[in-house]
């Protein structure tokens, strides 16, 4: 394997942070609002993270889903990149199961050529929608498509770095462009995405850097971790275990009114995991649901699990998560509802962190 991550795995950051800060973008779109409008404020924010001080912008694969614009991470990645310098961006992530590996390596190859040194391709297993959208996708692919996830890793690898061993059924294929047509070239640093354990081990094995999705699966967050130390083995592409969590956060001015606008993210997700997929609501309509015992105690459980306040707890909260997980590095997202609500909160949680002064 021939990737080198320097860049991808630790860098220097701005200002007085103590790890890399990070966001993970959903292109979220809200009530009231296009998916134009949504996009538009996505790339508008990308712009800013990298002012700030932000490692990486990262947006995700879903399907299915009003309220996230993002179905399509290499699209939207390279017009980000052709509206930014510095950042680096990546996937967080292209659901692999999803995809044939050569269209990704393609795909991500092309994104590298255009702004080399600032791509990362982070992977997940799961179809990043509901079970009917994933057949629509895969097609032919069987149901059981994320059980092959392995197999589906190892063969992007060898497109990625041309090295199909010989007599393999794919041994003459080339993904162009890339390490095929330009030796040298180096590819993006792979990453391996998780809610759980699998993904963690096999990340271990393969020495790649890890990213954990602490954000919807906190309770999993520590043994994820610890298993992925315990299992890592040395590589080309590191030489010690890197792993990033993503973390819910909403930040204001005023911790009532950061209470107030985690509201609408809280409602967005309680109708997802309910098959009830729509645009975020707004706050108002958040405070004015009528919510029966067990919906109030999903709201409460999942905002739980949100760092929300004012700048001082924001900066207590992810020291405090920090410090619990060993996380090398902090990757937030922040569902609220209303543009520019969402930027204010990237903007105060990087002066929490150190990245602005």
């Amino acid at each position: 394997m021939s990737q080198t991550v320097p860049q991808a795995a630790r860098s220097t950051q701005a200002g007085a942070a103590e790890t890399p800060l990070s966001i993970l973008d959903l292109a979220t779109v809200g009530e009231g609002y296009t998916p134009t409008q949504a996009l538009t404020a996505t790339t508008a924010l990308a712009q800013r993270a990298e002012e700030w001080g932000y490692l990486r912008f990262w947006v995700a694969e879903h399907h299915g889903m009003p309220g996230i614009a993002s179905s399509s991470p290499a699209v939207l990645l390279a017009h980000l990149g052709a509206h930014t310098s510095r950042i680096r961006l990546g996937s967080g992530g292209v659901m692999l199961p999803n995809h044939a590996p050569l269209v990704i390596a393609e795909q991500f190859g092309i994104l590298h050529a255009l702004h080399p040194g600032r791509i990362d391709l982070g992977l997940g297993r799961a179809p990043g929608t509901d079970q009917a959208t994933a057949r629509a996708l895969r097609r032919g692919a069987g149901m059981d498509a994320a059980d092959e996830f392995p197999q589906q890793l190892s063969e992007l690898l060898h497109f990625l770095d041309a090295d199909f061993p010989a007599g393999h059924l794919y041994e003459r294929l080339k993904a162009v462009p890339g390490e095929a047509s330009a030796p040298g070239s180096g590819r993006p640093p792979v990453w391996l995405l998780g809610s759980s354990g699998f993904s963690a081990q096999l990340a271990g094995r393969l020495g790649l850097p890890f990213a954990f999705a602490h954000h919807f699966s906190a309770a999993n967050t520590v043994p994820a971790l610890d298993l992925y130390r315990e299992t890592f083995r040395p590589s080309e592409v590191l030489s010690e275990p890197y792993a990033l969590i993503g973390v819910g956060v909403v930040a204001a001015d005023e911790e009532q009114e950061a209470r107030r606008l985690a509201g609408s993210g809280a409602l967005a997700m309680m109708r997802l995991r309910t098959g009830r997929p729509g645009l975020v609501p707004t706050p108002e309509e958040a405070e004015a649901y009528p919510y029966n015992e067990l919906e109030r105690d999903f709201i409460d459980a999942w905002l739980s699990n949100v760092v929300v306040g004012d700048l001082d707890q924001v900066r207590a909260g992810l020291q405090e998560l920090r410090k619990r997980t060993g996380a090398d590095e902090l990757m937030v997202t922040s569902n609220i509802h209303g543009h520019e609500a969402r930027r204010r909160s990237y903007e105060l949680v990087a002066k929490a962190w150190g990245l602005l002064g």
